[in-house]
């Protein structure tokens, strides 16, 4: 596989997937409208490759724009990051998510048709998993009602990918369950760039321990876990980006047609107050936080069996937690000299 679109290759985990693209000798081709992400991660980008990414900055559910870059670039394969992610905004304006997120996919599974391209790599997310209580999850685990329209639109699009496979018997499809990416590239140049508010721990703890924030809100401390707060399964963004590098050469040796599905995390479930005491002693910084009430839709536990990425696609993470919150907080400092 020589060429990959990549949608949302702008965003946090398309970005570092763009550079272990052309680690591995791929061409990728970002295809992202930006309003998740900002112009300093193409810059970043540029630093890191020695050159300028090659952008579409175009929505990929609109099939017009998207058949026209399709038709010009006729790539080997399709990474589809672009989404929206917020699980608080998707319960708060769920037609967005429905629409971007499904739409989009549809979109670009049509627009993959209509020119002949065969090859695509999903992200998913462990949501589909739920509340679930039979820990670790593997990739057989029960796929539970989705907690948040969020959750659920990457429920549809997994099951849009094993129907499209049926119906397309010339079609390749690896949809990679994520669990919780953090960190950023170690040289600092991309990371991270939440709009607005953060969604996600790490970035919050990073801006709560740069004065950006007042503190860090730990959601509920009553949880059946060994201090009371939420376990996660924390991953670094390397290496999940690694782990789709992988998955596109593992697809390229399959017979079509082909569904398979991966989870992506580390085996090992760390609670968020472990996090954030572990950065305050990797980093030599204080992260002010508070201790608030539960909040909805967070599941108590979550953490993954990697055996099957193991075995199947011979890939396994290589970096600590450690290392992805020392990497998060060059990131924030990074980002701090950028707006001296």
């Amino acid at each position: 596989m020589k060429k990959v679109i990549v949608t949302g290759g702008a965003g946090f985990i398309g970005s570092h997937t763009c550079v272990e693209l052309v680690a591995a000798g791929m061409e990728p081709v970002i295809v992202d409208d930006l309003r998740n992400s900002e112009e300093r991660v193409l810059r970043g980008l540029a630093g890191i490759l020695g050159k300028e990414p090659r952008l579409y900055r175009i929505d990929c559910a609109d099939d017009t724009a998207f058949d026209q870059v399709v038709r010009q670039e006729t790539p080997d394969g399709v990474i589809h990051f672009a989404a929206d992610k917020a699980v608080g905004e998707s319960v708060s304006d769920p037609l967005k998510y429905y629409g971007n997120n499904i739409g989009s996919l549809v979109t670009v599974l049509r627009v993959m048709a209509r020119h002949g391209v065969k090859n695509i790599v999903f992200s998913s997310s462990c949501t589909v998993y739920g509340d679930s209580r039979d820990l670790p999850v593997t990739e057989n685990s029960p796929v539970l009602e989705a907690a948040s329209p969020y959750g659920y639109t990457k429920m549809v699009c997994e099951r849009m990918l094993r129907d499209t496979s049926v119906s397309d018997p010339a079609l390749k499809a690896v949809l990679l369950r994520y669990f919780n990416p953090i960190g950023a590239h170690p040289s600092a140049a991309i990371g991270e760039l939440p709009i607005g508010t953060p969604n996600n721990l790490v970035p919050f703890i990073t801006q709560a321990a740069a004065g950006l924030r007042d503190k860090l809100t730990v959601f509920g401390s009553d949880y059946s876990t060994p201090d009371g707060s939420c376990i996660r399964d924390y991953i670094h963004v390397v290496d999940l980006a690694k782990a789709h590098v992988r998955a596109l050469g593992w697809m390229a040796e399959q017979q079509a047609p082909l569904c398979e599905t991966f989870n992506l995390g580390t085996g090992n479930g760390n609670s968020v107050l472990q996090v954030v005491n572990l950065f305050e002693e990797v980093n030599g910084v204080k992260v002010p936080y508070v201790i608030g009430p539960r909040r909805a839709g967070d599941v108590e536990a979550m953490y993954a069996d990697t055996q099957k990425s193991a075995t199947v696609l011979g890939w396994r993470t290589e970096r600590s937690l450690a290392d992805s919150l020392r990497d998060a907080w060059r990131w924030q400092q990074a980002l701090a000299g950028d707006q001296k």
